[in-house]
């Protein structure tokens, strides 16, 4: 069964994040706020006659990526690199053997909730990997050796049905960023991100010294929500013809056993068999923080959506809280995504949050090899025209 005969009521596809009367708010999952304002992290990418960024662009993103963990460098990729990188994923994507992601979201990869794959180290891909890695060596060289690993590359689908992904951070230690090939809706999933909070030194003693346990208590809130809403789609899901939940989809995404961090699995909650959240994330103290810290979480913690435009590249700290919502659209979500080390990771820990290509393993690549790699050629818009 194809993913666009998936669909659900209307009533299910409803968003989850209605409007309410502030700008750029939304609410979403039983009270959780989550701004559509990206603006206060982007930074226009402006290039030098070399096709890198210019100084200036490089202090502002930096800047953006020291105090809040991300930046959204616009405009960094044309309609055509967008387009090329595009071709190269739906590529991938057509391929029945293409190597998928063994990291997170298994069950929806299954069931063709989302389709996240590893490109192969192909010289297509490896140009598009090293246009950006060029165009951004200012921003990336300043966290990333010449010699560390490229850990992944990727591409990341997620289409309608997908369950919204629990808050998390990925292996520390990592620079990791999405390159938006299509313009992306809010609806269609585009990545929640919660600017400062990511673990650098001496950012523990923020807060009165609480920064870390109060970051805590907040992805607990958030992921209780989320946990409630995948549930109560699944139930719709389940109840609806137009939801065409697969021959058992329901019993694989609320009770089987196997191991899959962002389903809402009643038997690995019940058991606190689910590291990002399960039962024993909600003791009575816990319970008891929450109802008395609420109001601070909300002034402390505020959450973004990013939903980019076709061109946008946004970098971010792999200790960054984060999550995939769900799309809500029949139209596919698609990013172009590669992760770079920045310190030395071991390899249980790199394979925990990234699945590189065989061909990758085969044959691995540095920051430093990217960077004196040929970038991959696309049509300007002057040879376009005349072609």
């Amino acid at each position: 069964m194809s993913a666009s005969d998936r669909s659900e009521t209307k009533a299910a596809n409803t968003p989850i994040y209605p409007i309410v009367n502030f700008p750029f708010y939304s609410s979403s999952m039983d009270g959780l706020r989550i701004s559509h304002d990206t603006s206060a992290f982007e930074v226009p990418a402006t290039l030098d006659a070399g096709g890198r960024l210019t100084v200036a662009c490089v202090a502002q993103a930096l800047a953006m990526m020291d105090t809040h963990g991300l930046v959204l460098l616009t405009g960094l990729l044309s309609d055509a690199e967008a387009d090329a990188g595009l071709a190269l994923m739906q590529q991938t994507i057509a391929d029945p053997d293409r190597a998928r992601s063994a990291f997170a979201s298994e069950t929806d990869n299954h069931y063709v909730r989302r389709d996240f794959c590893s490109l192969p180290s192909s010289l297509e891909v490896k140009g598009f990997a090293a246009m950006l890695a060029q165009r951004l060596e200012g921003v990336i060289g300043e966290y990333c050796g010449r010699t560390r690993p490229v850990l992944e590359i990727a591409t990341f689908t997620s289409y309608f049905g997908s369950s919204h992904q629990y808050i998390h951070r990925d292996p520390a230690g990592v620079i990791s960023m999405f390159a938006a090939v299509e313009d992306v809706a809010p609806e269609q999933g585009g990545t929640v991100f919660v600017p400062g909070t990511h673990q650098y030194g001496g950012a523990e003693y923020a807060h009165g010294g609480a920064a870390y346990g109060l970051m805590e208590l907040f992805r607990r809130r958030a992921n209780a929500r989320i946990f409630r809403h995948n549930l109560a789609k699944l139930w719709r899901m389940r109840r609806s013809s137009e939801a065409a939940l697969a021959p058992g989809e329901f019993r694989d995404r609320v009770f089987s056993t196997k191991w899959d961090q962002h389903q809402p699995n009643l038997l690995r909650f019940l058991t606190g068999k689910n590291s990002q959240f399960s039962l024993h994330h909600l003791g009575p103290r816990t319970l008891w923080q929450l109802l008395r810290r609420g109001e601070a979480l909300d002034a402390l913690f505020q959450p973004v959506q990013a939903a980019p435009r076709k061109g946008t590249v946004i970098l971010y700290r792999s200790d960054l809280l984060h999550a995939g919502p769900d799309n809500r659209t029949q139209r596919p979500r698609r990013f172009f995504g590669m992760s770079i080390a920045r310190d030395h990771l071991a390899p249980k820990y790199w394979h925990d949050g990234y699945s590189p290509h065989p061909t990758l393993l085969a044959d691995p690549l540095t920051f430093g090899d990217l960077l004196a790699a040929a970038p991959l050629k696309t049509p300007q818009p002057a040879e376009a025209a005349a072609g």
